[in-house]
């Protein structure tokens, strides 16, 4: 669980990134998944953009992919989603 100084951090990171996921009409699936799981394995902080032709709720979103990916959510700001999954070469050094 992060605590508020590290999502601090996450957050100030991710600002200068740009989101590597886009989420449409086509929702969840199971590819989606699996190329996130990939990202953070590589990355460890993503960002998801959701358009707005996506049905699915903001809410709902953020909890299926932290449910899909053991991510935790650093943000929730308007359409996009920050997602956080320490990998074991670790990448980001949290305070």
């Amino acid at each position: 669980m992060l605590n508020g100084k590290q999502k601090r951090y996450l957050r100030a990171l991710a600002v200068n990134e740009r989101a590597i996921f886009q989420i449409g009409k086509d929702g969840l699936s199971k590819e989606l998944y699996t190329s996130l799981k990939e990202a953070l394995k590589a990355r460890e902080l993503v960002k998801v953009a959701v358009l707005k032709t996506c049905e699915v709720d903001m809410n709902e979103i953020a909890v299926e992919l932290c449910a899909n990916t053991g991510a935790q959510l650093v943000q929730k700001i308007g359409k996009t989603l920050v997602l956080y999954k320490q990998s074991k070469e670790r990448k980001i050094q949290l305070p």
